[in-house]
């Protein structure tokens, strides 16, 4: 791998505003490329454990895994970024720690953690970015202002999956519910996105205390200012007002610096895998095949539709893979057979 053009500088910080504890943490970390923020929740000093571990089993995943990855390929048999699953198997990894200690301690008992970080590989000129909850990425690029990411609440899952619900029903719905987080499941899914860098770039994570308190045109107008990331920092938390906030806060400004064209390595493109096709199972409808034919060839360019995925799947694939859902508005359900939160089923 050829030395790269890009550079990185970063800095982050919190403020506690008029809680009592901070439950926000910083992560940075430019000579692994990993820069994280996370949120903790759960009384009594109980949040600010959940990021501190959140945050410190993702660096320690990436510290051991650094040797591995440098020498590995780009990307995976299934075509996805290797980077990518690095960053997803440490944020997994944290959410099992925090999981197992509020299992085992009743003073943790309950205790969760909102997460977003980025992994910059300069070298690939490639930025991967891993969410859960509602804490945000956001890129300014050029005098362009871009939300990254997208909260996991429950506002958002009424747009994607119920957006007739009425508005009578819509005003009774809490307005602020994360609806995932580290600790939350023994299982979380994450949210991963990967993009080219370019040389300019800046990035800037941080929880919703900072963004309760400021709207998109301050983000982008303190963003733009010729700083220092230590500097934009402060000048996001002076805007915000933070130490009198409600809430805590927690920003973190990353740049990439650079030529912004000559020498920057093209971000890697995974390679096209030769279609060819795949075994399944006979179905009783004979979808895919004649009737006790014994099976059927799919040509693996076709898209599959779920009943078709699940064919050729063990059973316990099935099951990590299973999202419960209400079977009124299709909304994720908490646990199998709960109440829906969203159109009241089951309640």
């Amino acid at each position: 791998m050829r030395p790269s053009p890009f550079r990185l500088g970063a800095a982050g910080d919190t403020r506690i505003g008029r809680r009592e504890h901070d439950e926000d943490g910083v992560l940075v970390r430019a000579d692994l490329g990993l820069f994280a923020v996370a949120d903790g929740a759960g009384g009594h000093a109980s949040g600010r454990v959940a990021s501190r571990l959140t945050l410190g089993t993702i660096v320690r995943r990436f510290e051991a895994s650094a040797q591995s990855h440098a020498e590995g390929a780009p990307f995976d048999v299934l075509g996805l970024p290797a980077g990518a699953k690095r960053l997803s198997l440490a944020v997994h990894a944290a959410n099992a720690e925090v999981v197992a200690l509020a299992s085992k301690s009743e003073q943790h008992s309950g205790m969760a953690s909102t997460v977003v970080a980025i992994y910059v590989e300069t070298a690939r000129g490639l930025v991967h970015v891993a969410h859960v909850g509602d804490s945000r990425c956001y890129r300014l690029r050029g005098p362009f202002l871009e939300l990254l990411t997208q909260d996991h609440s429950l506002a958002n899952d009424v747009l994607e999956l119920t957006p007739h619900l009425p508005e009578a029903r819509a005003r009774e719905l809490p307005s602020r519910v994360v609806t995932r987080a580290l600790g939350m499941e023994k299982n979380v899914r994450v949210s991963l996105q990967t993009h080219a860098i370019d040389a300019k770039d800046r990035f800037l994570l941080c929880s919703d205390g900072l963004t309760d308190e400021l709207d998109e045109e301050q983000i982008a107008a303190a963003l733009q200012q010729t700083l220092r990331p230590d500097a934009l920092v402060k000048l996001l938390f002076d805007v915000a007002n933070a130490d009198e906030a409600a809430d805590n806060a927690a920003a973190l400004v990353v740049d990439v610096k650079g030529e912004a064209s000559r020498g920057a390595p093209a971000p890697a493109l995974r390679e096209r895998r030769p279609r060819g096709s795949m075994s399944l199972p006979p179905t009783p409808e004979g979808r895919w095949g004649d009737e006790g034919s014994g099976g059927a060839r799919v040509d693996e360019g076709d898209r599959r539709v779920p009943s078709m995925i699940a064919g050729v799947l063990s059973p316990g694939m099935r099951d990590d893979l299973a999202l419960h859902r209400c079977p009124q508005c299709g909304a994720p359900l908490v646990a199998p057979g709960a109440p829906c939160e969203v159109c009241g089923y089951g309640k």
